[in-house]
């Protein structure tokens, strides 16, 4: 059992902490003591894995542009060094690029310093080998690892080579352009091409000045590309609104034929039309999906449970695929994936709404360069056939009104407390008239209403992480939100346990 201290920094399938001043109240518990244990136990973790000696490994180490990162990255090399192991230091980094020298570098481990779009004042570890990355119940052997004192013996022959991996990343990048594109000009398939980039001072700058403009794009209007770990102009997050402000307005006032912006570590994107209009969210798997499907037909898409009605539709309705509704969390959307796979049942993209896209072609590695690459491929195809992007979605139906709630957890087992608001509203679902609780829900309740009695649904679920229950409403009439909400509130108010607030 982790103890206090080491239960805080487990986040999933990754390590996060506070590594840096700066925040009142928060103190620093990612130190370089903290980190050197962590390290040490992924190389105790990496050995059993791989079943070699740590004189034998190979492992890559990376960051994204954070304050804190080079001290981490060079107290995780040091430890690796001194245990004998052989490091690729790759600085500057994207983390979907660090998956990637598993398999272009032949590394037995890599080890990513992100703490994805968390504040300045957070970072973490990430952690990879050949075959993705860690699981949450590889991540809490780790820390128990480092909780215990386990440590791998110091040992001569350790070594560390700076590597410029994000130029070769890069550079296969350009390749699957050029070649999906097959332009007149083969080198040059983006000439005629205006694209804005938006990396919000974290790693994702080398997309427009190493990806797109080498193939003939016009980056001008691209913003925030420089590296910068105090994140000055708004969060690194395609989900969060001021920075899909942002990269909107760019486009608009670049006159660009699409824009694209990318999370801290690059491992989520999301995009914006020629007209402005956000390529995210539902719309951002609708596209993706309508990408994965053209040589898949029939083919299974999976997306988190948050999914909206309409791209269920068009996803069945419009492209003749299926979809799969499944568990929040990015991780859970790809093991469904792979599990799908191993069942002989196609299925070529998992993808969360957050923009966590992963596809088959590509390893099931999310990647949020991958996914804009994808999209300005298909960008560049369609104009060759007089088309547009935006044409590819127009089928889409979206809702009139959505809304995220998010309901604190008042009582000290939050699992226990949330899991039994769930198994109560289940309960009170089944028995009124009109609800109709949805078949396919992979966590929490999920219920729709027909027109006239809202138009729409709701989802309530539990956090996998935090005392929280996020309640999504979705309607497809102007009004409909509040006339959901009233309908659930009125059973939510009568939880203990539950701030209902926010209702």
């Amino acid at each position: 059992m982790l103890n206090d201290f080491w239960r805080q920094l487990k986040s999933g399938t990754d390590i996060r902490g506070v590594a840096s001043e700066g925040v009142p109240g928060q103190s620093v518990n990612l130190t370089d003591e903290a980190v050197v244990k962590i390290a040490g136990a992924y190389v105790l973790w990496l050995m059993e894995k791989t079943g070699k000696q740590a004189g034998q490994l190979t492992v890559a180490v990376g960051r994204d542009s954070r304050i804190s990162g080079p001290r981490i990255a060079e107290a995780v090399t040091r430890t690796l060094v001194d245990s004998g192991i052989a490091v690729l230091d790759c600085g500057l980094a994207s983390t979907p690029s660090m998956f990637m020298t598993t398999v272009d570098l032949a590394c037995d481990g890599a080890v990513q310093v992100t703490a994805s779009h968390h504040p300045f004042n957070r970072n973490g570890l990430k952690f990879f080998t050949r075959q993705g990355g860690l699981e949450g119940c590889d991540i809490e052997t780790i820390l128990s690892c480092a909780q215990d004192g386990r440590a791998p013996q110091k040992m001569d022959g350790g070594s560390v080579q700076k590597v410029d991996y994000m130029h070769s990343y890069a550079k296969r990048l350009r390749e699957i352009i050029c070649s999906a594109v097959m332009a007149p000009d083969y080198a040059h398939p983006l000439a005629g091409f205006k694209i804005v980039v938006d990396a919000g001072n974290g790693a994702g700058g080398f997309y427009a000045t190493e990806v797109l403009e080498p193939l003939g794009a016009d980056i001008s209007g691209s913003q925030f590309l420089e590296p910068d770990g105090m994140f000055p102009n708004h969060v690194p997050n395609p989900e969060d609104e001021t920075a899909m402000h942002a990269v909107c307005q760019a486009v608009q006032h670049a006159k660009a034929d699409l824009g694209v912006i990318f999370d801290t570590d690059v491992d989520r994107g999301g995009a914006v039309d020629a007209n402005g209009k956000e390529i995210n969210r539902n719309r951002l798997v609708a596209m993706a999906a309508a990408i994965a499907l053209e040589d898949n037909d029939g083919g299974t898409i999976v997306t988190d449970s948050i999914t909206s009605s309409g791209l269920k539709d068009f996803i069945e309705k419009e492209l003749g695929g299926k979809h799969c509704r499944f568990k929040r969390g990015y991780k859970n959307v790809i093991n469904k994936a792979l599990e799908l796979n191993a069942a002989g049942i196609n299925c070529p993209l998992a993808i969360e709404t957050s923009g966590h896209a992963a596809m088959r072609e590509n390893y099931f590695l999310d990647d949020g360069a991958y996914l804009c690459t994808k999209i300005i491929i298909k960008m560049a195809q369609l104009r060759q056939q007089g088309k547009k992007l935006e044409d590819m979605i127009a089928g889409l139906q979206e809702p009139a009104e959505s809304r995220e709630i998010r309901l604190r957890i008042t009582q000290s087992d939050f699992k226990a407390c949330g899991n039994h608001i769930l198994d109560r509203l289940l309960a009170y679902a089944e028995k009124q008239s009109g609800w109709q609780i949805a078949p396919d829900s992979a966590e929490g309740v999920r219920v729709s209403f027909e027109k006239g009695e809202g138009d729409g649904w709701f989802l309530l679920r539990l956090s996998v992480h935090d005392p929280i229950m996020p309640l999504n409403i979705e309607s497809d009439i102007e009004g409909g939100v509040d006339k959901i909400l009233s309908k659930v509130a009125a059973f939510l108010k009568t939880c203990d346990g539950l701030d209902t607030s926010a209702l």
